[in-house]
């Protein structure tokens, strides 16, 4: 196949976009088809005529030199394997871009509010990725006049962010645990203290292995994955998603590495995960239960885990500050939680202090002494 080159635009339109929904009709095209299971049934779904659906499969067949459909006698037509492995590998690449394309969309638009309204208030947000965030901005940015510049970051390196002075407020999760817990303990108190930083609750979400859909493998926890040789789908360093799997892994008393796959490729977002997974190149991963449905999975709930978001204690009475608490503690910001799988509300808006947010805070010396336990949720 002959090499083809990516022409990438963006354009600005009088309605917002959410999310980092990147189109293109190749790949619209193949995921109708995908779906619908003919063309007919694709051409429906995406409001053409069989001919046109028809036409441009033919005219992407020339582009790209491979066939992407296939008919057999009294079948509906199916996508060729090259074009399933097409969707497929762009879908993918998309899922690990997401953190990307949704901080240059933020910056994009910061670009327009500071040029068109010198009154709207500007929050730098460094953050752990997570799929309710975009909605806050959108939510700050319509009741708050408040616009969030959204920056997708592994958890410490968010607060490491915070410390250096790159952002205003940065966000971490960590499961909601009790008795100590030496990994979160070990990563996070170098980067929080207690009277110099202040907790700003966010939400509640669930945190499990996402599997295939139906679970054939019957998982029930990290353990399954050893005993079974299944490809494990591991988050990079830096991520409390990567933190949780070494707690977890901890607590079942199995190595950092015990797991097949844990000392290959990382991935950096739970959508980028949940892709993995879907494609067949992983059996299963820890990821929130809203990535999971995205992309159609199975979900096995672990652990419920806090969303926080974290300023310096002088920034709590920053005019922007108090916009994002607002924002926080509106009825429309619990509305939007209540709409997405895995979440609740938890403390919205409020400012908690670390060690009573964090009950193992108070523990100073970290001895493997008893089994940790997972609240339950």
């Amino acid at each position: 196949m002959k090499a083809r080159g990516v022409h990438l635009q963006y354009n600005f339109q009088p309605d917002g976009q959410r999310g980092a929904d990147v189109h293109n009709p190749l790949f619209d095209l193949l995921s109708a088809l995908h779906q619908a299971g003919s063309i007919q049934h694709a051409a429906k779904a995406m409001g053409a005529s069989y001919r046109h659906v028809w036409g441009a499969l033919k005219h992407w067949e020339e582009v790209l030199g491979e066939p992407l459909a296939s008919w057999v006698q009294g079948q509906p037509a199916r996508l060729t394997p090259f074009a399933e492995r097409l969707l497929w590998a762009e879908t993918r690449a998309r899922a690990r871009l997401t953190p990307h394309i949704e901080a240059l969309r933020a910056e994009l638009e910061r670009v327009l509010v500071e040029a068109l309204d010198g009154d709207q208030q500007v929050l730098t947000l460094f953050a752990s990725h997570d799929l309710a965030l975009p909605a806050l901005r959108d939510l700050a940015s319509t009741e708050q006049r408040l616009h969030i510049d959204l920056k997708f970051a592994g958890s410490l390196d968010a607060l490491r962010a915070l410390n250096e002075g790159r952002c205003l407020v940065a966000g971490f999760h960590v499961a909601r645990l009790e008795g100590r817990a030496s990994v979160f303990a070990k990563a996070l108190k170098p980067l929080l203290k207690p009277g110099r930083h202040k907790l700003i609750g966010c939400t509640r979400r669930t945190q499990g292995l996402m599997v295939a859909a139906g679970n054939p493998q019957q998982l029930a926890g990290l353990a399954d994955l050893r005993r079974n040789g299944l490809r494990f789908a591991r988050r990079q360093a830096g991520s409390a998603t990567r933190l949780l799997t070494e707690h977890l892994l901890a607590e079942a008393g199995m190595p950092p590495d015990a797991l097949p796959g844990s000392l290959g490729p990382t991935e950096d977002s739970h959508l980028a995960v949940a892709a993995l997974i879907a494609s067949g190149g992983a059996d299963a991963g820890i990821g929130i239960e809203a990535a999971a449905q995205a992309f159609g999975l199975g979900f096995v709930p672990l652990v419920e885990e806090d969303y926080f978001l974290v300023c310096l204690k002088e920034a709590l009475d920053h005019p922007a500050v108090r916009k994002l608490r607002d924002a926080l503690a509106g009825e429309g910001w619990q509305r939007q939680l209540a709409q997405m799988p895995g979440y609740r509300a938890g403390s919205r808006g409020e400012v908690l202090s670390l060690v009573k947010a964090l009950p193992w805070w108070q523990f100073k010396t970290e001895r493997a002494a008893s089994p940790l336990r997972t609240q339950a949720a």
